[in-house]
C-alpha cells in the first residue's frame, strides 16, 4: 500500500488547507487502527504518534505487561516502517547496536576482503527494549545515531534510513542490574511517555482480545513517504509570537536563577530544562494543532504536551525524592504557575 505524499503551496491557502486536512485524516486512520490492538493506553498512543510526526525519539516508561512492545510493533505495522529488535542486556556490546566489519572471502579470486555488516540500528523503527539494562558503553552507542541520524565505525559515517526512531522502554520499579540514563541521553528523547496501570474494563477487555482464538493484527495505513511529507508540512505550521514565547517562559521557569523560576519548586529542582525541550515543545505543538484540523499551534498545545516533553529532562533534588515527588509533579505544579498571558510590562521576543 503506498500512501500519497502530501504537496502544497506556502503561499496557496487552500492547498495549504487541503494538505492539512489530508494529515489530519492520516493521523486519526493511524490512531483509529493501534486502537484496535492497544487497549486502555488512549493518551500513551497520541503521545508516541505526536512524537513520531514531530520526528522524535520516545522512551516509554512502565512496568512489565502494559503493551509498550505491543505499541512499537504496531506502530511499525502500521506504518509500514523497517523495523527492528535490540533486547538489551547487560552483555550487548556496541558492535552488537551499531554493526562491525569482519573479514569475508571470495570464492572466485581466493582473496579475502573486509565488509561492513551494518547492525540492528540501521532500520527505520528501532525498539530498544530495557534500554536501561545496557551498560553506559553500550548506551552511548545510541548518542550519535539518535542526534545526528549517522553512525560512524572504524572511522567511516555512514548515513541511517529516512525516517529514524528509536522508540525505548524501560522499567521504573526494578533496579538490580540496571543502568541510569545520563542526562544527555534523555534530553535525546522528544517525550518521555509514562504508561498507567490499566483498570477493571480494560483488563477484561484485554482478556477478552488475547485468550481467545481470535488474534488481532494491525494494517497498514501509511507510509514512510507520506510521514516524511506529514512531518514537512507540521513543521511548517504558525507559531504566534504570544505562543513561543509561553514556551520560552515554560522552560525558563526550570531554571533556578531565571526571573520566571516560581519558589513553590525550588526546593525539587536543581537543573533545569535546556534548549532541547522549548524545541520539543514547539515541534509537538505544531503536530497537535494539524492533527486537530488547525495550522496554527495555541498555548494549549503547549500545555498539552509539557509534560511528555519536559518531565525527563530537569533534574532533580534529593528532597525530591524524600518528598516522593517526580518530573511530572514538578511540571503540573510549572503549568499552575506560569501564567500564560504575558506578564504587564513584559514584551514578547
Amino acid at each position: 500500500m503506498t500512501s500519497p505524499v502530501l504537496e502544497w503551496d506556502p503561499t496557496d491557502l487552500d492547498s495549504v488547507r487541503n494538505a492539512c486536512d489530508k494529515a489530519r485524516r492520516g493521523f486519526a486512520a493511524i490512531r483509529s487502527e493501534i486502537g484496535r490492538i492497544i487497549v486502555g493506553q488512549q493518551r500513551v498512543v497520541d503521545e508516541t504518534l505526536v512524537a513520531i510526526f514531530a520526528g522524535g525519539h520516545v522512551l516509554l516508561e512502565g512496568v512489565p505487561g502494559l503493551g509498550k512492545t505491543l505499541l512499537v510493533k504496531t506502530i511499525a505495522e502500521t506504518l509500514d516502517l523497517e523495523f527492528a529488535r535490540i533486547q538489551f542486556t547487560p552483555d550487548v556490546m556496541p558492535a552488537d547496536v551499531t554493526g562491525t566489519t569482519i573479514v569475508v572471502e571470495n570464492p572466485a579470486t581466493s582473496s579475502r576482503d573486509i565488509v561492513f555488516r551494518p547492525g540492528p540500528i540501521f532500520n527505520q523503527l528501532i525498539l530498544a527494549d530495557e534500554i536501561n539494562r545496557a551498560t553506559p558503553k553500550s548506551q552511548s552507542a545510541l548518542l550519535e545515531a539518535m542526534q545526528e541520524r549517522t553512525v560512524t565505525t572504524d572511522g567511516r559515517t555512514r548515513s541511517l534510513p529516512e525516517p529514524f526512531f528509536v522508540l525505548a522502554t524501560q522499567n521504573p520499579v526494578e533496579q538490580e542490574g540496571t543502568y541510569s540514563l545520563p542526562e544527555a541521553q534523555l534530553d535525546r528523547f522528544l517525550f518521555k511517555v509514562e504508561l498507567p496501570n490499566v483498570g477493571r474494563e480494560d483488563l477484561n477487555e484485554i482478556l477478552s482480545r488475547t485468550t481467545g482464538q481470535h488474534e488481532s493484527h494491525a494494517e497498514q495505513r501509511l507510509d514512510a513517504r507520506f510521514l516524511i511529507s506529514a512531518r514537512r508540512l507540521m513543521r511548517d505550521a504558525v507559531i504566534a509570537p504570544h505562543v513561543q514565547d509561553y514556551a520560552i517562559r515554560l522552560v525558563l521557569a526550570t531554571h533556578p536563577d531565571s526571573e520566571f523560576f516560581p519558589e513553590s519548586i525550588r526546593r525539587y529542582v536543581e537543573l533545569g530544562v535546556s534548549p532541547r525541550g522549548a524545541q520539543a515543545l514547539i515541534s509537538a505543538a505544531k503536530v497537535l494543532a494539524v492533527a486537530d484540523g488547525r495550522f496554527a499551534a495555541s498555548t494549549e498545545d503547549i500545555r498539552r504536551v509539557a509534560p511528555a516533553a519536559l518531565r525527563h529532562r530537569i533534574s532533580l533534588t534529593f528532597e525530591a525524592g524524600t518528598d516522593n515527588r517526580r518530573g511530572t509533579d514538578v511540571i503540573d505544579m510549572l503549568l499552575e504557575e506560569v501564567p500564560i498571558e504575558i506578564p504587564s510590562g513584559g514584551e514578547v521576543a
